[in-house]
This record gives C-alpha cells, structure tokens and sequence, in this order.
C-alpha cells in the first residue's frame, strides 16, 4: 500500500525539487496543496503520512497580511502534537518553530548562496552527516531559535540554526538541500528577481555556483533525506 506525502507550497517555483524521486522510490503517493488554490482547511493534519511545509518569501509573523500562516500553524499544532512525520524547509521549519514557542525573527541581513554548513556533534551522527564539507543553497531573511527540547543540527556564520531535530519524525531545515541546482535555478532568480535586486546580489555568480555545486548538492541531499525517511517512528 502506497504511503502518502503532503506538500504544502507556497510558491510554485519552491517545490520539492530532487525530494520527490526519493519519495516515489520510498512508496510515497505526493499531493501538493498550493496557497491561493488549496483551501487549507480542507486539508486533514493528522491523515498523511508525511506532510512537508516548503519555502515561500513571507514571515511567520505577518499573520495579518497573510492569515493563511495562522491556519498553517493550526495544522502543524495538531500534527506535532501526536509525533506525526513532518518535515519543514526554509518557511516551513520557521513555522514548526513558531508553532512549538519559538521566537522567529529578521536577521537583518540576507543569507543568499551556496556555502557549507557547519554540523554539530547531532548533526554529524545523523542524515544531515551526508552534507558535511557540501555548499548547500541558503536564501533567507529571517531566522528561528531552537524550539524547546529540539537538538541543533548545523550552523553558518551568518545563523545560528540551520536546522534541527525534536526526535526522529521532525525535522527543520533553514537552508534548501531540495533544490535542483542543475536545472531549477533560473526559476529562482526570475521568481525572487525583486528580493536580489534589493540584496544587490551577483546573479551570475548564483548561476556559476549552480553549476559548480549542483550535481554534488543533489546527490548529497537526495541521502540525507532518504535515511531521514528510513529512520522515521511508527
């Protein structure tokens, strides 16, 4: 029997890029909710079996301008609360954050580019170890600070927490390990053209550094999150 992966997207650009071959190889069936087509009210918490909030250019502190992160964080109340597999990338571990009592806030300052994370002593031990020494794809403005009970997982210069983990179904990722750098990164730099211009940042360089990066990135990434999956708990 086929499982079910549920993804919540915000901008249809930030899918779940090299994720979704590792899904369809693991025997997940992918749904993608889409905000401003999906209603999500009508999406059950607790019934997937994997349910992934992806990227989008928003905060989680916008609530009234886009009411949609309250209901998000509806969702994400119930599902955390029974230990329900849930995965959250850039936006979305942002809103797992908030949703456990967690302050997210702007950093000041734009983390856009490649650059390797540093790992902590839990992230060297688990999924995450396959991205040591791998420029992964950071773009962000805003950070979270490390829920309760949660273990950092990786850091940068720039960020404190780039990721981490509340037992084996939760995982929180600042940075875009899904991202098919190879093929996807022009619908980035078309889709957040507005965001680099105000950044002043080097597209060119975002390019060049696709290019250089994406094949090592993908392949890395795609482990990382298969034995997350492995390791998930009844």
């Amino acid at each position: 029997m086929l499982k079910t992966a549920v993804a919540i997207r915000h901008i249809h650009f930030e899918d779940l890029g090299t994720f979704e071959a590792v899904l369809s190889a693991a025997g997940y069936r992918i749904h993608y909710y889409d905000l401003g087509i999906h209603e999500l009210w009508t999406l059950d918490p607790l019934l997937s079996d994997l349910l992934v909030v992806l990227g989008g250019p928003v905060g989680v502190y916008e609530t009234d301008t886009y009411p949609f992160l309250v209901e998000e964080q509806r969702l994400l109340k119930a599902r955390l609360a029974v230990d329900r597999p849930t995965l959250g990338i850039c936006l979305g571990a942002q809103q797992i954050a908030a949703t456990l009592g967690a302050k997210v806030e702007s950093m000041g300052t734009k983390e856009i580019g490649f650059s390797e994370l540093a790992l902590t002593d839990a992230g060297r031990v688990g999924p995450l170890k396959h991205l040591e020494g791998v420029p992964v794809l950071h773009w962000h403005g805003d950070a979270f600070q490390l829920p309760d009970g949660a273990e950092t997982l990786a850091t940068t210069a720039l960020c404190g927490a780039q990721g981490f983990a509340l037992g084996r179904n939760v995982l929180g990722l600042q940075f875009h390990p899904e991202v098919d750098a190879c093929v996807g990164i022009e619908r980035w730099l078309i889709g957040h053209a507005a965001e680099l211009t105000a950044s002043g940042i080097d597209r060119d360089g975002l390019r060049a550094d696709a290019v250089r990066f994406g094949p090592v990135l993908r392949n890395a990434a795609r482990k990382m999150f298969a034995e997350w999956l492995q390791g998930l708990a009844e």
